[in-house]
């Protein structure tokens, strides 16, 4: 029985490697190409996948990760393996909180990759060995850890969004993102938002 792939990519180029990289397995039929978040949400309905292979940027305002949230929110969810250039803690932490069971960078090989599709399919974790390494040295690591909530409000404003901004995209008063900027500046050890920026970088936090 095989197992049915959607791609879910906004560069054409990419979904094409990917589709010749996984055609050469028996075993693997790719369903679906999609170049939106929203678009690979209502694909992973109607055409019942097993894998969604998700971007994390497309270059709109909707994420990949806020994809996979919808999709796995749903009864009977695809798995959601994310394929990305991005390795920052606050892309992998966005992604596995929305559920998403894997995630790989778009340099893996590809007898890695289709590894990682089955190992999807068949519900069981795919993650990159360099993603590992990443989460297990976070773990160890007496670095102070940002919440989720904290990381969204930090990556905001490195793109230079003021607090009301980052208030209206999260949904979230003034008062909650002043809040949790003060929990942020607390945690790095810093008194403003451009060091807060800089030290999350250093960290591995940020891009």
């Amino acid at each position: 029985m095989s197992i049915r792939v959607l791609l879910a990519d906004d560069h054409p180029v990419v979904r094409a490697g990917l589709r010749a990289v996984l055609a050469t397995e028996p075993d693997l039929e790719i369903v679906g190409e999609v170049s939106t978040p929203d678009a690979a949400v209502h694909a992973a309905a109607e055409l019942s996948p097993d894998v969604v292979l998700m971007d994390l940027q497309f270059g709109v305002a909707e994420t990949g990760a806020d994809a996979t949230r919808r999709i796995c929110a749903a009864p009977g969810a695809p798995a959601v393996l994310v394929l990305t250039n991005y390795d920052s803690d606050a892309d992998i932490l966005s992604a596995v909180e929305a559920g998403a069971g894997g995630y790989l960078l778009k340099d893996s090989a590809a007898d890695e990759l289709i590894a990682a599709v089955r190992a999807a399919a068949a519900g069981e974790s795919a993650l990159a060995p360099t993603i590992t390494s990443r989460l297990l040295a976070r773990i160890r690591s007496p670095r102070p850890a940002l919440t989720p909530r904290e990381l969204d409000v930090l990556v905001l404003a490195a793109e230079g969004l003021g607090n009301a901004a980052i208030a209206e995209r999260l949904f979230l008063s003034e008062a909650t993102v002043k809040s949790h900027l003060a929990h942020v500046y607390d945690k790095l050890g810093v008194a403003s938002r451009s060091a807060a920026v800089a030290a999350a970088r250093t960290a591995g936090m940020l891009r």
